[in-house]
Parts: structure tokens; C-alpha cells; sequence
């Protein structure tokens, strides 16, 4: 007995010393569904890890944007590994804020990541965030409603499409809107649409040098299109509509179209939560003709801020986290539908996820349609689909935004919101030295 009980003992000292000298990384996160259950699968990593320690910070997307931002910015070093989005990734790796990916092990295979989604969270060749997951926007419509109207939804429609299509299917009478789009204000609401669609009528938000273009024909085409569409075809309130409002409407048979998230697809195809399950239908955002389409790119990713002490651990995490081997570890737990979609392209080629999400290959089409470093017709001087990638745009996107809610609310005009909107940007990028 004394015998065990001191063997006991130098196992429990030898732990100690062990815990001792493990290594701690700190990892600030979103509160999705997602990282909830990367959380819950880290055994898998501890165990191949035995001398790192995991602690996390899990927060509401606005709060954890302020918190990482602010760490980040001022060289707090309470993070090892941050979550951020597509938007952050350019402006603060320009920054030197970030430590490149340039450990994630031979078996990584960072060619697999889907080129566009790469694309935005590189800068000069180099990643600078790994994507959780990623995702584009397209259209979901009523099959039935489409079939009704006479008409046949082509996998690339154009707007006048959507346009000759919404007016067919809209039935005030029994409820049925035509399109729902988003209309609440918001650099990542309404702006993230309607930047994208500017992007396939020829807009953009400034030329070559930084001279905002609200006061072009293409930003006019582009407001008068979507103010017109919506009131003919949209749903009533349609300035107070975001994702989740629209998402309702599609889900409650209250929408013949809806273009948005990717992400939205596994929602209103899922006969639990959906009126319409089994009348769904899906398509490439619109085009006008000119080689771009109204679609966005996004991804949640992690990064590690080059103030860590701790960076090879923090890479070894990042590694397994957005890892083929980690995709399948959910597959196995969770099944296939449930996997972290749209970050890399043996996922779409596996027919097991195929079959799980029959809205697989539209997203990948979807994802590929987008580039971030081209976003536009005309040359720009920025990265971003639906954003700018530039610290200003926060503030100035929702400024717009708010301003094109309000000509959809009808309580100014097209003309008097492009007017606002062009002063404003002016104002803005004339303060942060763009021009004088």
C-alpha cells in the first residue's frame, strides 16, 4: 500500500511538473454554432498536443470585434489566436498587426483552400488568416412560384431576369413577394448586398484615386434599380429587413426570390424550419453582362496577432482547426451537412457532402465567381467584394447605408441619397489623407 500510494504520489508531482510547462494559448472567439462546436471537439487536438493548453474567450461578433480590434491595435497580447473576418484580415496584415501562416505543416495542403476565399485573406502571396468557414451569396427562389409565372430559372440570371421574374410572382393579395432583399442599414447589411450588386452594373465606391463614385451613372442605375424592384415586388417594411428578417419571409412562403448568404441554404431547405423545404431552388447571383456578379465573399477565420509570445502553438491550433483531418472529425460526430462549409475544394468533390448539401455546387460556383482582388468592372485602388477593405469603411459603409435605407423608405430620393452619399465619402477620405 505504501508502495502505490508513493508511486501515486510521483505520478501526481510528475503531472504538476508537466502542467507546469505546458504551454497556454488564449483564443478569442464568435459565439456560432460553429466555434461552439469546434470547443467541444478540441479533445481531439489536446490529445495530440499533450503540452498545449487551450483557454477560450468566446463573445458576441459585435463585442468580439471591439475587443480584438482594441487588443489588437494596442498591443495588448491578451490573444494567441483571434477570429476575424475577410473585411480585417488586408488592413491589418498591411498593418504588420499579423504573423503570416507559414507553419501550418506539411500535410496542411494550403493549395485545397478555395482560391477566392485564399485570395482574401492574403497579402502579397501570403496568408494571413486561416478560414473556419466561408461563404458567397445567390439566389434562392420558389420552384413553384417560378414554374406558375411561366418561367425557368437560369443557373446565371441577369437582373432583368429578377426584375421580369419578381414582377410575375408577386401576389399581394395572397401574401407573396416577389424578391426580398435586405434594406436595414449597415456596412454588412444592406451595404454588403447592394456594394455587390453596384459591382455587376459597373459601379464602384472610388476610382483609381480614391475619388468617391457615388455621382456616376453606374451608382444611379444600380439605386434606382434595386429602390424600383423592391417597391414593386418587395415586401412591406423592406427598410427595417436584414438577414434574419428576410430569412423568416423566405421560410414562412412570403418570398418567390431571396438573394443572399450561401449560408441561408441549409436554413430554408430544412423542412423543420421551412415552410417551403421542398420547393427550393438556387441560382448565381445576377449579372448585367459586364463580367461581374452581385455576389459577396466572407469568411471567418483565425489569425494570430504578431504581439503573441506564443506563436508556434498558436499555429499548431490554427493548423488543426482548419484542417482537412478536422472537417472529417465533424463529419464523423456530426454527419456531413454539419461540416464547416466553403473553405476548401476537396470538400466540394467529396460525394458524401454532395449528397448532404444539394446546394454543394452552387456555393462553390458561387465562392469562385467572387474575386477580392478584382472586385469590380473598372480599376480600384482597394480589395473587398462587399466591403472596402480600408479602416474608414465601418463608419462611412454604414453612413451609406443608412442613407440608401432611407430613399427605399421613401423619405428622400435616389438622387438626394447618391448626393449625401458622395459628400459624405468625400468628407471621409479627404479626413483620412486619401485625397485633398
Amino acid at each position: 500500500m505504501k508502495l502505490r500510494t508513493l508511486t501515486l504520489g510521483l505520478l501526481s508531482a510528475s503531472a504538476l511538473a508537466f502542467a507546469a510547462h505546458a504551454e497556454s494559448i488564449t483564443i478569442a472567439t464568435v459565439n456560432n454554432g460553429d466555434m461552439v462546436r469546434m470547443q467541444k471537439l478540441t479533445d481531439d487536438f489536446t490529445k495530440a498536443n499533450p503540452d498545449i493548453q487551450l483557454n477560450w474567450v468566446t463573445l458576441e461578433e459585435n463585442v468580439l470585434r471591439e475587443r480584438v480590434t482594441t487588443d489588437i491595435a494596442t498591443k495588448g497580447g491578451q490573444y494567441d489566436v483571434m477570429t476575424i473576418g475577410t473585411y480585417e484580415v488586408p488592413i491589418w496584415a498591411k498593418q504588420s498587426w499579423l504573423l503570416p501562416l507559414d507553419k501550418l505543416g506539411d500535410d496542411y495542403d494550403a493549395k485545397d483552400i478555395i482560391p477566392a476565399i485564399a485570395g482574401g485573406l492574403s497579402v502579397d502571396g501570403k496568408l494571413y488568416a486561416a478560414p473556419f468557414y466561408g461563404e458567397s451569396s445567390f439566389v434562392m427562389y420558389r420552384k413553384d412560384l417560378m414554374e406558375k409565372a411561366g418561367l425557368k430559372m437560369p443557373d446565371a440570371p441577369t437582373w432583368d431576369f429578377i426584375k421580369q421574374a419578381a414582377d410575375k410572382m408577386t401576389d399581394r393579395a395572397n401574401g407573396v413577394n416577389g424578391v426580398c432583399l435586405r434594406g436595414k442599414a449597415g456596412w454588412g447589411e444592406n451595404m454588403a448586398f447592394l456594394t455587390a450588386m453596384s459591382n455587376s452594373f459597373g459601379a464602384r465606391w472610388f476610382d483609381e484615386n480614391w475619388k468617391p463614385q457615388f455621382d456616376q451613372p453606374e451608382w444611379k442605375n444600380t439605386l434606382q434599380f434595386y429602390v424600383d424592384l423592391m417597391k414593386a415586388d418587395g415586401p412591406e417594411g423592406a427598410s427595417s429587413n436584414g438577414f434574419n428578417e428576410n430569412l423568416a419571409l423566405f421560410q414562412q412562403g412570403k418570398c418567390g426570390m431571396w438573394i443572399d448568404a450561401t449560408v441561408a441554404a441549409s436554413f430554408v431547405s430544412d423542412p423543420k424550419a421551412s415552410q417551403v423545404a421542398d420547393k427550393v431552388g438556387y441560382a448565381l447571383a445576377p449579372d448585367n453582362g459586364l463580367g461581374k456578379r452581385g455576389n459577396w465573399l466572407w469568411a471567418w477565420s483565425l489569425a494570430i496577432p504578431a504581439g503573441t509570445q506564443k506563436a508556434d502553438a498558436a499555429e499548431k491550433f490554427v493548423s488543426w482547426a482548419t484542417s482537412k483531418h478536422y472537417l472529417e472529425l465533424v463529419a464523423s460526430k456530426e454527419g456531413w451537412a454539419n461540416v464547416p462549409p466553403g473553405t476548401r475544394t476537396s470538400l466540394y468533390a467529396n460525394p458524401e457532402y454532395q449528397k448532404a448539401a444539394p446546394f454543394a455546387k452552387m456555393t462553390l460556383d458561387s465562392i469562385n465567381a467572387a474575386d477580392p482582388t478584382h472586385p469590380t468592372v473598372k480599376p480600384v485602388p482597394y480589395v473587398g467584394v462587399q466591403f472596402v477593405a480600408i479602416p474608414e469603411f465601418q463608419g462611412l459603409g454604414t453612413t451609406v447605408g443608412q442613407l440608401f435605407s432611407a430613399a427605399l423608405a421613401g423619405q428622400s430620393s435616389v438622387d438626394d441619397a447618391l448626393k449625401q452619399a458622395q459628400d459624405a465619402a468625400t468628407a471621409a477620405m479627404t479626413e483620412g489623407g486619401y485625397i485633398k
